[in-house]
């Protein structure tokens, strides 16, 4: 046991140390509270004049076309071809065509509408032309139809519907669906990147001492698992330190440069509260403000995913590191590797699509397979749990994910035992399935 605390030790200050990783560490907050301030420092209005020409042949766009938001339209009655050549020596933005027509035949109109611009236009703008011109067709096809917008906007409702969770002894509590998204969306994110960041360390840190033949002065003092589990854990506190000072470090960058740049005296509340309101209208949850997220987020029990998250984080990490670590014995070089991580990444990159999936049914047969079977578990159930699944499927996914981590670190150790030594031999499965048998 002291000979692997003694190389998780040489590992994690060996590489805390680097000049790597003190950059990443100091660099990696400050771009996250660049992207954090940037909508802060950033004009959102569009400044740019989009002066829209409209040669409208049907004469029925002429009154209501003027109310359109966003462009400053100018209409023309001469003939297309004349316009045309005018539109060419000019700055406008674009020329709209509307073909001929009357309120009987306005919506042959819907396939027939021409754009001319003097350069391709984006989609952004393509957007905001069409947009425009499907609300004239509109409150003409209203007109014929003897209604009126305001008719239709006063009939819209929007609902927000309050879910109650009925506990076993009766008591009530409110839940929020978009706010457990949301948790698991990000916990599962998050073990994903720290397994792909962290276990491709351990791979290239075990290629470089078997390079360098370093290693064969290490396996003359420690076992050979002893090496591949200080490694592992080293390079895994080294992640932990990484992250804790880049959440750290992000929090007082963002607080201290919203401090200089934003002038309190510049700030409305009542745009601050217009925007609050909006972005919960976006995400469907009532509009009662901080304090109605704040009272959701107490209905979550943080301590418990929190808990549940650093068990999936390490459990998964330990698993897949123990892996990355046994393909890095096995070859001399990463472009050997690649042919050894596709099995490793697939598991991986099926969990994290496959999420989105299960999100929206967390209690699908697919759910419950991928969040007891170990390779994908670590990401699965971290979405699951917010969803409060049965207490014994949690109980199984961490007693399988326990074994898991257990058997991998057997094979992977077999292979590191024999590997690590092996020098310019093209290793196979077959190979890789010979040392694993080997006694």
């Amino acid at each position: 046991m002291n000979k692997i605390i003694l190389i998780i030790k040489r590992e994690y200050l060996s590489r805390v140390r680097k000049k790597s990783f003190i950059v990443m560490t100091i660099l990696g907050p400050i771009l996250m509270a660049a992207l954090m301030m940037t909508p802060l420092l950033m004009d959102n209005s569009d400044t740019e004049e989009r002066s829209v020409w409209i040669c409208d042949e049907s004469g029925l766009f002429i009154s209501q076309f003027e109310k359109a938001e966003d462009i400053n339209t100018t209409f023309f009655i001469e003939p297309l071809v004349e316009v045309k050549a005018l539109f060419n020596q000019s700055n406008a933005f674009a020329l709209v065509h509307i073909p001929s027509s009357t309120d009987s035949t306005i919506s042959l109109l819907e396939n027939s509408i021409n754009v001319f611009a003097h350069k391709p236009i984006s989609i952004a703008n393509r957007r905001l032309i069409s947009r425009n011109v499907e609300s004239v067709i509109e409150s003409i096809k209203l007109k014929n139809e003897g209604l009126t917008r305001d008719i239709i906007e006063k009939t819209r409702v929007d609902i927000n519907l309050n879910t109650i969770i009925l506990g076993e002894s009766g008591l009530e509590k409110s839940g929020s669906t978009e706010i457990a998204l949301g948790l698991s969306m990000a916990g599962g994110f998050l073990i994903y990147i720290f397994i792909f960041l962290y276990g491709a360390m351990v791979m290239r840190g075990v290629m470089e001492e078997k390079t360098s033949r370093i290693v064969e002065i290490i396996i003359s003092s420690v076992k050979p698992f002893q090496l591949m589990m200080g490694k592992i854990i080293g390079v895994a506190l080294v992640g932990f330190t990484q992250f804790a000072l880049w959440i750290l470090l992000t929090f007082v960058l963002s607080t201290v440069a919203t401090t200089l740049l934003v002038n309190p005296a510049d700030i409305n509340p009542a745009d601050i509260a217009n925007g609050t309101e909006l972005i919960l209208q976006d995400v469907d949850i009532p509009q009662n403000g901080i304090a109605s997220i704040l009272a959701q987020l107490q209905s979550i029990n943080i301590s418990f995913l929190l808990g549940m998250f650093l068990f999936y984080f390490v459990g998964g990490y330990l698993m897949y590191g123990s892996l990355f670590a046994a393909v890095g014995a096995a070859v001399d070089s990463e472009t050997d590797s690649q042919q050894f991580m596709m099995p490793i990444t697939i598991p991986l990159i099926f969990s994290i699509i496959a999420l989105q999936t299960i999100l929206e049914n967390p209690d699908s047969s697919l759910a419950f397979w991928c969040s007891i079977i170990p390779f994908t578990s670590p990401i699965i159930m971290m979405g699951r749990l917010p969803f409060d699944p049965p207490l014994w499927e949690i109980g199984l996914s961490m007693v399988l994910l326990i074994i898991g981590f257990i058997f991998t670190s057997w094979i992977a150790g077999r292979i590191y035992r024999i590997g690590i030594l092996m020098y310019g031999q093209k290793v196979t499965y077959k190979t890789l399935w010979k040392w694993i048998k080997q006694s």
